[in-house]
């Protein structure tokens, strides 16, 4: 996860999400340096994030896994509200499923 923590690696994923994308392509819509748009190209495929093709004199790059990808894009875009939960709500959970590990014959890990 640390390789996404960068803002412009996490765009060049958003640009590359619908399909592949050459490296001036990912420099004219970022509007950074294609130097650093290859850098972070770069630490992007060393992680087996992306990968790419060449075409002609040209490097197209593409998402080695879409589909965890497109799950972290959306992960970080905030599709996942929050949820919170008063003390006493995480009590009577923690109580409910107790009861549960104990009826089966399996204790919890996690008793309250």
């Amino acid at each position: 996860m640390r390789i996404l923590a960068h803002p412009t690696r996490l765009a060049i994923l958003e640009e590359l999400a619908p399909g592949a994308k050459c490296v001036t392509d990912i420099r004219d819509l970022l509007g950074v340096s294609q130097p650093n748009v290859s850098q972070h190209l770069t630490a992007l495929r060393r992680e087996r994030i992306v990968d790419f093709h060449e075409d002609g004199k040209l490097r197209c790059y593409y998402i080695t896994r879409p589909k965890l990808a497109k799950a972290l894009l959306r992960l970080l875009s905030g599709e996942y509200p929050v949820v919170t939960r008063s003390a006493q709500a995480i009590r009577r959970e923690g109580k409910r499923r107790e009861t549960k590990a104990v009826a089966s014959g399996k204790r919890s890990a996690c008793a309250v």
